[in-house]
């Protein structure tokens, strides 16, 4: 193959296509050089190791549900609704992968991967940053800090459920991800109450000053 037609998307599907016939974590960069009849540091021109290879499948997905912003029907939903479509569109562009994302997965999470599992968290925060951009939620202060935390746990949820979900269209991890996002906002309303509550007065006559 000549650098002309070496692409960022032809190392990445031969990549996956290599990895889908043994392993993630057992097929070589050298195996994918000679697949591609180039050289290493060709590979390296696009790649610097397997994880950033990793790291543009997951981008896919994100491209993916940023497209949905372009769409009028989705334009017009509910903020909750858009963050629904939002994770099930970033994870329906991973479903053809989920059982090379799991291996994915298992290899950042074996001990000693400190630098991948510092990556994985890095990622996970850009992707919940994208979230909240698509689906237009304008919280501020501490309400934004709180809707964040609880939609990356539902989000983690979601997303281990999905990778094993075998249900059409994946109907329960849909359901699962829908019932997640309306427990954030009962947590929202319970913040915004809690913090609105004002404190109740101590009364002179049981204050610890006249004790």
């Amino acid at each position: 193959m000549t650098k002309n037609t070496l692409t960022a998307d032809v190392v990445l599907e031969k990549a996956i296509e290599l990895a889908q016939k043994s392993s993630w974590e057992s097929f070589s960069l050298t195996e994918l050089a000679f697949l591609l009849d180039c050289s290493l540091s060709d590979i390296k021109h696009f790649y610097r190791s397997k994880d950033d290879m990793a790291e543009a499948l997951f981008n896919r997905a994100d491209d993916a549900m940023l497209s949905l912003a372009s769409d009028e029907e989705y334009r017009n939903l509910t903020s909750d609704d858009k963050l629904l479509e939002c994770i099930m569109v970033w994870f329906e562009s991973l479903a053809p992968y989920r059982p090379l994302v799991r291996e994915i997965l298992a290899y950042k999470l074996e001990p000693g991967h400190f630098h991948l599992q510092a990556h994985g968290i890095t990622r996970v925060s850009r992707t919940v940053q994208w979230f909240i951009e698509a689906s237009d939620r304008k919280n501020t202060g501490l309400k934004r800090i709180t809707d964040e935390i609880a939609m990356t746990s539902a989000y983690l949820a979601s997303f281990s459920f999905f990778l094993f979900d075998n249900s059409e269209q994946h109907s329960c991890t849909r359901a699962l991800t829908k019932s997640l996002i309306k427990k954030i906002n009962q947590g929202q309303k319970l913040f915004c109450t809690s913090a609105l509550a004002k404190p109740v007065p101590i009364s002179r006559h049981n204050s610890p000053e006249t004790k």
